[in-house]
């Protein structure tokens, strides 16, 4: 019996050594401490190499660190009507940028319209209170301000006369509340033109593949040195997020803008004082205009500085398929020597010169070309 005992003993404790032995790792061993780990440890041999970088990552690098600073967040707080009739204040984000040492920061007019507050965001994180100079609807730009010391970086502003379609695009702003982010892309085409969702059309953009996002908008599209040639102001979208087609308001326009903005608190834009329509070849034809393309004056606005300069406007009622309209006027065809081919181009010939200034119009009257020295007033 005992032998028997015995034997089941010494065969009991021989299972128990094997089982410890295949479980010895988590029974007798300790977690290990972060040294003994390998990939902790540097071995013998071992090479520390510097982080690799092509030229094009180091340059948007460079840049971030460059201009980020001058990059705000823009908290607009506009006051609402709840479902209980009840006032409510509501708040809409947008990016800007610092442009001068005095504290002015350029944004879009849609991120600062009707805003009873504005509230800046800097890079460090410091919150201020900015005061609103002054906006235009029609280029959708704005100025706003915070104090002098406060703005310790000011963006550079480049050239957009020299951007070409294919050059590198990059855009800083806050979409989606984001703060400071950068995405890069190319320039994918110039001189498109959106409307906005007031209505307004705004002509001569930069389209661009860099990622832009609600909340980019007021924010600065750069070169490869580090110059705004551009405001972020649009997207076009199915969705309502990024699909690969963003707008930008050339900044040469922009400069002209704030400059009156923050000197005048408005811009005073060019005024010739008439209505007209375009000219196509069919309908030169069905009215025996004798030209193919210019402007047709309809009227000439009484007291306007087309009146004063003794333009003329039409005097026959005419009735071309279901459109009324007076016939007769003269024809706009060039200023200063720049063609007109039709009344979007009228338009955007003027909006290059400044209320003041005097310009030579050539017009055709009953078939014979005149020329007409106009001074353009600012737009009522």
């Amino acid at each position: 019996m005992n032998a028997h005992m015995n034997r089941y003993i010494y065969i009991a404790l021989i299972v128990v050594v094997i089982f410890l032995w295949f479980k010895r790792d988590r029974i007798f061993d300790a977690r290990p401490t972060p040294q003994t780990l390998d990939f902790n440890q540097r071995r013998s041999g071992d090479i520390v190499a510097a982080p690799v970088r092509s030229s094009d990552e180091q340059n948007n690098i460079d840049i971030f660190q460059k201009v980020h600073p001058a990059v705000v967040n823009i908290v607009a707080t506009t006051l609402g009507i709840n479902f209980w009739m009840e006032i409510i204040p509501r708040e809409g984000q947008g990016s800007g940028f610092i442009i001068d040492g005095k504290g002015y920061i350029l944004t879009n007019n849609h991120v600062v319209a009707k805003a009873q507050k504005l509230t800046v965001t800097l890079s460090d994180g410091k919150k201020l209170s900015a005061s609103l100079v002054g906006r235009d609807q029609a280029s959708d730009l704005a100025i706003i301000k915070i104090p002098g010391g406060e703005a310790d970086t000011v963006a550079i502003l480049g050239d957009s006369k020299q951007v070409r379609v294919g050059q590198k695009a990059i855009a800083i702003g806050n979409p989606f509340g984001l703060s400071h982010t950068l995405t890069t892309g190319i320039v994918s085409a110039l001189n498109r033109e959106i409307r906005s969702e007031d209505g307004t059309q705004i002509d001569d953009l930069i389209q661009t593949d860099a990622a832009i996002n609600p909340g980019n908008s007021g924010g600065p599209l750069l070169n490869s040195n580090g110059e705004v040639i551009g405001i972020n102001t649009a997207i076009f979208s199915l969705s309502g997020g990024y699909q690969g087609i963003g707008f930008a308001i050339p900044i040469n326009r922009a400069k002209e803008v704030a400059t009156q903005l923050i000197t005048s608190g408005h811009v005073a834009r060019p005024w010739l004082g008439i209505t007209g329509i375009s000219i196509t070849k069919d309908l030169g034809d069905k009215l025996g205009l004798g030209v193919n393309q210019g402007v047709l004056v309809i009227e000439v606005i009484s007291g306007g500085p087309a009146h004063q300069a003794g333009l003329k406007g039409g005097h026959r009622e005419v009735i071309l398929g279901s459109i009324r309209f007076l016939l007769g006027g003269d024809i706009i065809t060039d200023i200063d020597g720049n063609e007109v081919t039709d009344m979007k181009q009228l338009i955007r010939r003027l909006d290059a010169y400044k209320a003041g200034q005097n310009v030579s119009l050539n017009i055709i009257r009953n078939r014979d070309p005149l020329n007409i020295q106009v001074v353009l007033t600012e737009r009522p």
